[in-house]
């Protein structure tokens, strides 16, 4: 895990980046019935936005929330780095998935407040199983960070 504010905000950086845009990638898919390559150059006009929100959910409440949570039933001293790398992912997903799905469902779905948690709810169980694979499929540049960081 990263040890400094900076590294910190640096990691959440990369992890937000590639979280989002593939999750934003999925979603515009989804929305057009398939996968084209037009999908990827759509995917970066939302980024912006909804990378910001990941950012700020992600920096500021959820990261430390996941660790507080993964910390409260695994003790790091006894406990395997990958196992606690991987609930600290898997809550992480668990927490962010349904805000940053809300936000988007508000930001791009929005129908009228009639629909608002119909909406919400499908967008976040059609999100959270590729959430979850994404997060679990990027532990690579988590456990790299944590190697690059034990070497200086």
């Amino acid at each position: 895990m990263p040890k400094t504010k900076f590294q910190d905000f640096i990691f959440t950086i990369i992890m937000v980046i590639v979280m989002v845009y593939a999750m934003v990638c999925y979603n515009i898919a989804f929305d057009k019935g398939g996968m084209s390559s037009d999908i990827f150059l759509l995917a970066l006009h939302e980024l912006p936005i909804m990378g910001a929100v990941g950012f700020v959910l992600e920096f500021f409440a959820v990261g430390k929330l996941s660790q507080k949570v993964t910390f409260k039933h695994f003790d790091p001293k006894n406990t395997n780095p990958f196992v606690i790398t991987v609930m600290i992912s898997s809550v992480t997903v668990a927490f962010m998935c349904p805000l940053m799905s809300f936000i988007a469902s508000i930001l791009f779905g929005f129908q009228d407040a009639a629909h608002i948690v119909p909406n919400f709810l499908q967008i976040c169980v059609r999100n959270f199983p590729m959430a979850l694979f994404w997060q679990l499929s990027t532990l690579h540049i988590s456990l790299d960070f944590q190697k690059t960081i034990k070497r200086r």
